[in-house]
């Protein structure tokens, strides 16, 4: 099964804040707010919403297709990736722009106050997929995640003119983008992900209720962070299936994407829809417990020792044959 992951390319300066951003926020000045936090601490990493779901799909075994824009300081994030089993043959390079930047500063309880520089993120409605899907032998899936609004509403477009199926992830952008455009991108998606706020937020902008939108989509799957996600599917009960425990949360930046990562994979697999929720819950748990959505590490032997633990036994040996991990 061949997935083309298109997105943000980006890198990520991660900051670290002692405080509490609310004990800073007077609820009688927020028309005016002018505040900056001293921060004890700043990494930069490799990021972007599109390498971070290759990247983890790699680290399960899974080939993926990188789909975006980047500037000419990609040389060594592209060897990165394709050290990790990731295709970047199809990423454009500008020749006017810097890659994209993600700046983010997290508090003592988790909460994220971020800034993102497009830059070169801008030319990716410039790609077309069909070039892409010639040279690799076609597209079986294309995953449509938080990337320059017009790129995103582009592949969607093509995705349906070609007969592509699609995955819409609109995410981040959804407190940008208008109800006819978000429309645009969910209409007919075999799949949609959507955390808990960002599915009231799509409701919202688009008028139609969640019903409405099951109608318009294959299925639907909520994450809803240590309550684990929900998949909804039109006529069907909903299936919710657990978090894996995380003793301590280091850094919950690309936690989503992992999850991304991993239900794609196991739906890759021919695994069930409550096998590949499980997958990426707990490749999600690998992200969470390091700083930075790529530093962390798999091992087959305690991937499949977490995934027993939280799962049970039977969960775990269908997904053993599959995997093939950096490490034993």
């Amino acid at each position: 099964m061949r997935i083309a992951v298109t997105g943000s390319i980006a890198t990520d300066h991660l900051m670290t804040f002692p405080g509490r951003f609310t004990d800073s926020l007077r609820p009688d000045q927020l028309d005016t707010v002018s505040l900056s936090f001293l921060v004890d601490q700043l990494d930069i990493r490799r990021g972007g919403v599109a390498p971070n779901i290759c990247f983890a799909m790699g680290c399960l075994g899974k080939e993926s297709i990188l789909v975006g824009s980047v500037g000419d300081d990609f040389a060594d994030y592209r060897s990165w990736l394709e050290r990790h089993r990731v295709d970047t043959a199809s990423v454009h390079v500008s020749e006017l722009h810097h890659t994209a930047r993600f700046l983010c500063t997290t508090d003592q309880d988790q909460n994220q106050i971020a800034t993102f520089y497009a830059g070169a993120m801008s030319e990716a409605r410039l790609i077309e997929l069909q070039p892409i899907a010639d040279r690799v032998g076609g597209l079986d899936l294309v995953l449509i995640s938080p990337n320059d609004p017009e790129a995103m509403l582009r592949h969607t477009d093509e995705c349906r003119t070609r007969g592509i199926p699609f995955a819409a992830d609109p995410s981040q952008q959804l407190a940008r983008m208008e109800g006819a455009d978000i429309r645009r991108l969910i209409d007919g998606a075999a799949y949609l992900f959507t955390n808990e706020y960002e599915k009231a937020l799509s409701e919202e902008k688009t008028g139609w209720t969640d019903a409405e939108i099951l109608d318009r989509t294959g299925v639907r799957i909520t994450t809803l962070a240590a309550k684990g996600v929900v998949i909804d599917r039109k006529g069907e009960e909903g299936l919710h299936v657990p978090a894996v425990r995380v003793d301590a949360v280091v850094d919950p930046t690309g936690g989503g994407d992992a999850f991304r990562a991993g239900f794609l994979t196991a739906t890759a697999w021919g695994l069930s829809l409550e096998r590949a929720a499980q997958v990426g819950n707990l490749i999600a748990a690998h992200v969470l417990e390091v700083a930075g959505p790529q530093e962390y590490h798999l091992s087959k032997t305690r991937f499949l020792e977490r995934f027993t633990e939280a799962y049970g036994d039977a969960a775990a040996d269908e997904i053993a044959p599959h995997l093939d991990t950096p490490n034993p």
